[in-house]
C-alpha cells in the first residue's frame, strides 16, 4: 500500500500523542503483558518505579498506556504490543469515549470494506487533512448502506480529528486480517465484555434457534434489537441457506434487516455490525476530497448490497417502522418493565387482542411484533416463563388460541440466555391469515431437562471404572446440575426444530412423554389459561420402572461393598511431644516453579480454529465435582489465528482458585487433552522431583488453603503460588502420595454411593407416585 512520507510522520507523532493520553486498567495491563491480574498485582506492589495510577477510582485505578508500555519494555515483559490491543487501548481511552470510537471505526471499516479502493488514497493522506476529507465518502457509503434516516450519523471534521491514529490502526487491522467485520466484532467484543452489566445479550445457540424457528424470511424485524445478534443469526440462516424467499422458497444471497432500539449508541453499533456482516459487494467509483482541496477515485457500492435499515428510538411508544409487514419478526424484549407506555397507549391499533396490563409488558411487545407481520408471517419471542401463567395476562392469551395467532410455546433449560437462573420460553406466533380457519391445537415443547448424556449418575459409575467419559462434543458439557456451562445445546435445538417442523406440517404432534406434545386449543382454555409446557406434558415412566431401579439398587449395593473395601484404616497419632518437635523445612508452589521442579499455567484462554474439531474444556465446576470436562473451547473470529489454549496431560494437578475450598485434582487419562478452564491453575510436576498426588494432598490441607487466599468484599481467592508442602525426598513424597490416592479412591466412591442413592430414592418416590412400582 502506499503511503504518503508525511502522513507515516504525522502518524507517528499523532499516535504518540494519543498513546500519552490513552489509559490502561490493571486488566489492560495483563493483556498486553500476557499475564494475569495478580501478576499486575504483584509489579506494582514489588516495583517502585511501576507507573502510577493517572485516574479511574482506588479499587480500579487507570494507569498512562505510554508510561505502561515503557515500563513493560524496560523490564523486558513487552516486546511490542500487539496491533489489536493497541487499537483497543485507543479505543478505551479515547476522550469522547469508547461508543463514540467505535461507531468511527466502524465506519472506516465500512467504507473500506464496501470501497476498497479507497485504501490506498486514505493511506496516501496526511492526518491533518484526514479528518477534513473523510465525512464526504463516509456520508454516501452509510447513506447506501443503511438509508436515511438511520441510526449512524456522519462525524464531523471536528469529531474526527481526535480518532485519526486510531483509524490508522483499524486500517491496518483491515488489511493485514483482510476481513473489516471481523476487526469491528473484536472491538465490539471487547466493549461488551467490559461492560457486562451494561447489555442483556442474547446467546448465538438461542438466537440461531429462533431465526430457524421464524423460517423463510425475506424481510426480519427485531423491534429490541440491542447488540444485533437476532439479526445476525437471521443473516447466516440466509447465507447458510436456511432462510428461503418465501413465495418460492428459493434459497436467497440476501435479505432486508430492519432493527430499532431505545439506546441510540447501542442502534448505531448494531446498523454497523449487521452492515459489516453482510456479504462484500462489488466495487466501482466514487470521489474524496472537496473541490477546494482536489478530488480523487475511490470505491462505489454495488447496487446489489442486502438492505440494512435500524433505527433508535421506543420502539412502543414511537415506532420507526409503522407500515412494515415483515415476513418474520425476531425479538428478546425486555422483561418486566413497568414504563412500558401503559397509560399513553390505551387505544393503540396494536393491541388487537387486549390491552395488556401494566405487569404485562411482554404481552404488549408480543402484540407488536404480530402488527408487524404480513399474513401468515412467522414471530419469535424469547419470553419470561411467568408470561405463560400470570393471570393479569390470561385474557390476551386466550384471545390469541382463539384466533391461532400463537402456535407453540418452548421451554428452554435454565442458563439458556439471561437471566441464566430460570427457563425461559420461546413463543412462535404467526399473524393470522384473513378468512383462513384458525388452527385447533398448540404446540408444547418441553427441553428443560435436555442436558449432555452424562448425567449425574452416570458420571459418577463412570468415574469408578478405570475411565470417565468424555463430555459431548457437540455440547457444552452435562452433569448433575443445569445451567449455561451444562447445556447440550444441539440437543435443545434438535429437538425443538423436530417437534416444531413436523407440528408446522401436519398440524397435529404425537406425544413424546415430557418432550412434546400438540393439545387441542379448548382444552387450554380454562380459567388459567396457563400455558406452561411442563403442567401439560406428563413425565415419562420413572425410571424405566422396576427393572431399572433393581439395576441401580445393584449398582449402589456394590459400591456400598467397595466402600467398606477402601475405608481407611485406623488413624495413628504421630504427633510428638510438646515443645520437641522441629519444624519440617516446607517450600512454596512459586518457588518450585522457579526451580523448574513444575509448570505452573492459568487457565482460560484458548480458541480453535474455526470448522475444526471441538475441544472439551475442564472447568472449575467440573474440578468442584469431579466431573469429567463439561465445556467446549469457542472458535477463533474469523481472520484471526486461533489461541493456544492450557492442554491437560495425565499427572496434572488442577486446583481450582475461587470459592474458599480446598481442592486439588489429579488429572487421569480421560480427562488428558482436554483444555483448562476459566479460574483454575494447572500444576504440571516433573516426575524426577516431585509426585503428583503427594503434591495434591499437601494443597488441599485445609490450613495450607487458608494461608493461600485472600478474601474480596463477595469472593475468595486463591494464590496457588503461596501454598506450601514440604521438602521430602522423592520416595518419601511417593509414600504420602499412595495414601493420598487412597483417600481419593475412598472419597470417590463414597461420592458415587451419594449419587446412586439419591437416584433410587427418587426413582421409587415417582414411581410410587406414577403407578409403574408396585407398593
Amino acid at each position: 500500500m502506499p503511503e504518503h512520507p508525511k502522513s507515516t510522520a504525522s502518524t507517528a507523532s499523532t499516535e504518540r500523542a494519543s498513546n500519552a493520553a490513552a489509559e490502561v486498567t490493571a486488566a489492560g495491563i495483563a493483556r498486553l503483558a500476557g499475564v494475569g491480574r495478580a501478576a499486575v498485582s504483584n509489579w506494582r506492589r514489588r516495583h517502585p518505579d511501576f507507573p502510577k495510577p493517572v485516574g479511574g477510582t482506588e479499587t480500579s485505578p487507570s494507569f498512562a498506556l505510554g508510561e505502561v508500555e515503557a515500563w513493560l519494555r524496560d523490564q523486558g515483559k513487552l516486546a511490542e504490543v500487539p496491533p489489536r490491543e493497541r487499537v483497543w487501548q485507543q479505543i478505551a481511552g479515547h476522550p469522547a469515549g469508547p461508543v463514540t470510537a467505535l461507531i468511527h471505526a466502524g465506519c472506516v471499516l465500512l467504507l473500506l470494506r464496501d470501497r476498497p479502493a479507497a485504501r490506498p488514497t486514505l493511506a496516501a493522506t496526511p492526518d491533518e487533512r484526514l479528518a477534513e476529507v473523510l465525512p464526504g465518502p463516509l456520508e454516501e457509503t452509510l447513506a447506501a448502506r443503511l438509508g436515511t434516516p438511520r441510526a449512524v450519523r456522519t462525524p464531523t471534521a471536528a469529531e474526527l480529528a481526535p480518532s485519526v491514529p486510531l483509524l490508522r490502526g483499524v486500517t491496518g487491522l483491515a488489511a493485514s486480517s483482510g476481513a473489516a467485520g471481523a476487526v469491528f466484532e473484536f472491538l465490539l467484543g471487547r466493549q461488551l465484555d467490559a461492560n457486562p452489566r451494561q447489555f442483556t445479550l442474547t446467546p448465538p445457540g438461542p438466537a440461531a434457534l429462533m431465526a430457524a424457528l421464524a423460517g423463510p424470511a425475506a424481510t426480519v424485524l427485531d423491534p429490541a434489537c440491542g447488540t444485533g445478534a437476532l439479526l445476525r443469526a437471521a443473516a447466516q440462516a440466509a447465507q447458510d441457506g436456511l432462510i428461503a424467499d418465501p413465495e418460492t422458497d428459493a434459497p436467497r444471497t440476501a435479505l432486508t434487516l430492519h432493527g430499532q432500539d431505545a439506546d441510540p449508541d447501542l442502534a448505531a453499533l448494531t446498523a454497523l455490525r449487521l452492515a459489516l456482516t453482510e456479504p462484500t459487494p462489488s466495487a466501482g467509483t466514487a470521489t474524496v476530497g472537496t473541490p477546494s482541496a482536489g478530488t480523487t477515485t475511490v470505491g462505489t457500492p454495488s447496487a446489489e448490497t442486502p438492505d440494512v435499515r435500524v433505527l433508535s428510538g421506543d420502539t412502543l411508544r414511537a415506532d420507526a417502522f409503522p407500515a412494515l409487514a415483515a415476513d418474520a419478526v425476531v425479538c428478546h424484549p425486555p422483561f418486566n418493565e413497568r414504563n412500558w407506555g401503559h397509560d399513553e397507549l390505551a387505544y393503540d391499533p396494536r393491541w388487537e387482542y387486549g390491552f395488556p396490563a401494566r405487569t404485562e409488558s411482554e404481552l404488549a411487545w408480543v402484540q407488536h411484533a404480530l402488527a408487524r407481520l404480513r399474513p401468515g408471517g412467522t414471530a419469535v419471542l424469547l419470553m419470561p416463563p411467568a408470561a405463560a401463567s400470570r393471570r393479569s395476562g390470561r385474557r390476551i392469551r386466550a384471545d390469541l388460541l382463539r384466533r391461532g395467532a400463537l402456535r407453540a410455546v418452548v421451554a428452554l433449560p435454565p442458563g439458556a440466555a439471561p437471566p441464566y437462573g430460570i427457563p425461559l420460553h420461546l413463543w412462535v406466533l404467526r399473524k393470522p391469515v384473513p378468512g383462513a380457519r384458525p388452527p385447533a391445537e398448540l404446540l408444547l415443547i418441553d427441553t428443560t431437562a435436555t442436558t449432555a448424556t452424562t448425567t449425574a449418575a452416570t458420571g459418577a459409575t463412570a468415574q469408578a471404572a478405570p475411565a470417565a467419559p468424555a463430555a459431548s462434543a457437540t455440547g457444552t458439557g452435562s452433569g448433575s446440575g443445569t445451567g449455561r456451562d451444562r447445556l447440550d445445546w444441539p440437543a435443545v435445538e434438535t429437538a425443538a426444530l423436530t417437534a416444531w417442523r413436523a407440528f408446522d406440517q401436519d398440524g397435529t404432534l404425537a406425544e413424546t412423554p415430557g418432550e412434546s406434545r400438540s393439545l387441542p386449543v379448548v382444552d387450554l382454555l380454562d380459567q388459567d389459561v396457563d400455558l406452561t409446557p411442563a403442567r401439560h406434558l406428563p413425565p415419562p415412566a420413572a425410571a424405566e420402572g422396576a427393572a431399572q431401579l433393581d439395576q441401580v439398587r445393584t449398582r449402589l449395593t456394590e459400591t456400598l461393598r467397595r466402600t467398606r473395601e477402601l475405608t481407611p484404616p485406623p488413624a495413628a497419632d504421630t504427633a510428638p511431644a510438646p515443645g520437641t518437635a522441629a519444624p519440617r523445612p516446607v517450600t512454596t508452589v512459586g518457588e518450585l516453579a522457579r526451580a523448574g521442579a513444575l509448570v505452573l499455567r492459568a487457565g482460560g484462554t484458548g480458541t480453535v480454529p474455526a470448522g475444526s474439531a471441538p475441544v472439551a474444556v475442564l472447568t472449575d465446576t467440573d474440578v468442584l465435582a469431579a466431573l469429567p470436562p463439561s465445556g467446549t473451547l469457542p472458535e477463533a473470529p474469523p481472520g484471526e489465528a486461533a489461541e493456544e489454549p492450557a492442554l491437560l496431560a495425565a499427572g496434572d494437578v488442577v486446583v481450582p482458585v475461587l470459592g474458599g475450598g480446598a481442592v486439588a485434582r489429579v488429572v487421569d487419562a480421560a480427562s488428558a487433552g482436554a483444555a483448562l478452564g476459566r479460574n483454575a491453575h494447572l500444576l504440571r510436576p516433573d516426575p524426577a522431583a516431585l509426585d503428583p498426588w503427594f503434591l495434591a494432598g499437601f494443597l488441599r490441607a485445609t490450613a495450607n488453603s487458608r494461608q493461600a487466599s485472600s478474601y474480596a468484599s463477595t469472593a475468595t481467592r486463591l494464590d496457588v503460588r503461596r501454598l506450601q508442602l514440604p521438602r521430602l525426598p522423592l520416595a518419601q513424597q511417593r509414600q504420602y502420595g499412595a495414601r493420598f490416592k487412597a483417600l481419593a479412591d475412598f472419597e470417590e466412591a463414597l461420592r458415587l454411593a451419594g449419587r446412586l442413592g439419591e437416584q433410587l430414592v427418587q426413582g421409587l418416590y415417582d414411581g410410587l407416585a406414577d403407578g409403574t412400582v408396585a407398593p
